[in-house]
């Protein structure tokens, strides 16, 4: 099984980008997705997770209204539509796979994660 996530970058303050995170080796409709991140010296924290069909999100609280979490089953491949960028955003962003197929925001429930991808929002 094999995560890639991608679309990281630099920006600046108020920025967008758009994550994604393309999958492979297996049923992707099966699982439910999850978006995490990693900032330097802090602990991985989770951002948002959407059910195995799509039809159910989750945001933790910091992103609510500024990130859009979806997923195309047809392309194997979710992504993270990232708005309204801070500073504070910036962190290493992992994708995650889980058998719970409504997601979860425990990363101890994932059974497959990404390398990460880089994210830097500048002041």
């Amino acid at each position: 099984v094999q995560l890639q996530a991608c679309g990281g970058g630099l920006v600046q303050t108020g920025d967008s980008l758009r994550l994604a995170c393309a999958a492979s080796e297996l049923t992707f409709s099966n699982y439910g997705l999850g978006w995490f991140r990693q900032a330097p010296g802090k602990e991985r924290e989770f951002v948002a997770s959407i059910s195995n069909r799509g039809g159910s999100t989750s945001y933790t609280m910091s992103v609510k209204g500024r990130f859009t979490i979806s997923r195309d089953n047809a392309k194997n491949t979710m992504y993270l539509q990232m708005n309204s960028l801070k500073p504070e955003d910036t962190a290493v962003y992992l994708c995650a796979a889980t058998l719970f197929p409504s997601g979860s925001s425990y990363m101890s429930h994932y059974d497959y994660w990404g390398q990460g991808t880089q994210v830097t929002v500048s002041s």
